[in-house]
């Protein structure tokens, strides 16, 4: 049998949709509809039903799915038999956690294990947890206290403390000098603040919207950003505030670009490190996990 025709027959199962399949396999939808009639006729079984909504996967096609991808899990085997440790692995990644901590690691990487290339790609939880799925990424580092996805396993490595900070001139700003005599900012005055916030998926953002919005009475405004540095600059020009790790926000505290925010304290979110629970680690993934991603220190507050 053409593994060209299961990898296709993945690809549909999990986007439901021939186009959206075609797209991510490089392949014209035609294409696409060949292969799957083709691996039906061969089966002699129905897979998909095509419905408006999308193709949905019938009993024969959900049987077949997980020894699907068993099979490509051991042709990648067999492939990789023939080579050495060496390879591409794509790493998806918060862009805070891709700011700050990340140069390091690879750099060390590169050093201990020149024959591996590691490709970042930033993301959130969500674009992490599908690119795992679908098999864009071989490894992923999320930023969440618990990573209960189907067919992902997650180990913690580490924890990121988080900061409440704003711009020097924002009346907040003095509250911090003055808290042992005016008392700590309290959720009821923070409910009526602006907010610079991470995208939606960013799991601290999200929660701290969440804790906002269920202050009685609560007006924040919330402005959300796909971009750290964009969240970080609105805030040091005084527009509102952000919550963010500690490290991607150490120098500008420091030089007093930003002011830590006298408040309530916000837990460490913790760093997990992500991979699909079925899936073959090559190994080139290996050498990355085992060298430069086990047993980190925890990051400790600026």
């Amino acid at each position: 049998m053409d593994t060209r025709l299961l990898h296709t027959f993945v690809t549909l199962a999990r986007t439901s949709s021939f186009t959206a399949a075609a797209t991510e396999l490089h392949l014209a939808q035609s294409t696409v509809t060949v292969h799957i009639r083709t691996l039906e006729r061969d089966l002699g079984t129905r897979l998909f039903d095509r419905l408006p909504t999308g193709a949905l996967l019938t009993d024969s096609g959900r049987r077949l799915l997980e020894r699907a991808e068993d099979v490509l899990d051991a042709v990648a085997r067999l492939r990789a038999d023939g080579e050495d440790t060496g390879g591409q692995v794509v790493v998806g990644i918060p862009e805070s956690l891709c700011a700050a901590r990340l140069p390091a690691v690879i750099a060390a990487l590169r050093t201990s294990h020149p024959e591996v290339d590691v490709q970042l790609h930033p993301a959130g939880t969500k674009g992490c947890v599908e690119g795992l799925r679908a098999g864009r990424l071989d490894l992923a580092l999320l930023l969440e206290e618990e990573a209960d996805f189907p067919d992902v396993t997650s180990e913690r490595l580490a924890v990121e403390p988080l900061v409440l900070v704003c711009g020097p001139g924002h009346p907040l700003a003095a509250r911090a000098d003055e808290a042992a005599t005016t008392g700590e900012v309290t959720w009821t005055e923070l409910a009526d603040e602006s907010y610079f916030l991470l995208e939606q998926g960013c799991s601290y953002s999200d929660e701290l919207e969440r804790l906002l919005l269920a202050v009685p009475g609560a007006r924040p405004r919330l402005t959300r950003f796909g971009s750290m540095d964009a969240a970080r600059s609105c805030v040091a020009a005084g527009l509102g505030l952000t919550l963010l790790p500690v490290t991607t926000v150490a120098e500008q505290l420091r030089d007093g670009r930003l002011v830590q925010v006298r408040g309530p304290r916000f837990a460490d979110v913790p760093v997990r490190l992500a991979r699909h629970r079925r899936r073959w680690t090559a190994p080139a993934t290996a050498s990355t996990t085992t060298r430069n991603c086990h047993g980190p220190s925890s990051p400790t507050p600026a």
